[in-house]
């Protein structure tokens, strides 16, 4: 079973059952699709004809945007995992959030990777702590965009010390 969310604004459940085929909010559909070319379609279902091209699709975010008749929709889609992870309150585990970079240890500057302004994902690198004679690369925790650096190379930092403001 899928919830769908097209536009933000409307909700349905789909389900593909072997016995009924497709259901959407529990009523059995029968619809004749038929590929034009590759994302381009033409739907009958109940006695209208519909246009249907995918313009985006992304399987990994499950989110499309299509357009059908010349109406655009963007669809998001959410499976019984994600559903399952709404309830339990972990949805948002995936889109972790950072407003500043702390120096983990004491130690030296050695080089800055980022500027202000620029948007790192999460793992690249930040910059080079040097302590206790070992070079420590600093990565990205998560994605983000450089608000301000506060160190430069040669820099003196304590532990806690804010470096960075995302």
């Amino acid at each position: 079973m899928y919830k769908l969310s097209i536009n933000n604004h409307y909700s349905i459940e789909a389900e593909r059952t072997i016995a009924d085929g497709l259901l959407i909010n529990g009523v059995k559909k029968n619809a004749d699709i038929k590929q034009i070319k590759p994302g381009i379609y033409h739907v009958i279902e109940s006695n209208r004809s519909y246009n249907v091209e995918v313009i985006n699709f992304n399987g990994s975010e499950k989110n499309a945007e299509i357009k059908v008749n010349n109406h655009l929709y963007n669809i998001t889609a959410k499976d019984q995992f994600d559903i399952l992870l709404d309830k339990l309150g972990f949805s948002n585990l995936n889109s972790a959030r950072i407003s500043e970079i702390k120096a983990p240890m004491p130690g030296l500057v050695l080089k800055v990777f980022v500027n202000k302004g620029d948007i790192v994902k999460k793992g690249d690198n930040l910059f080079v702590l040097e302590a206790m004679k070992m070079e420590n690369i600093i990565k990205a925790p998560a994605d983000a965009t450089v608000e301000k650096t506060l160190i430069k190379p040669g820099d003196k930092v304590e532990k806690g010390q804010i470096l960075m403001l995302f």
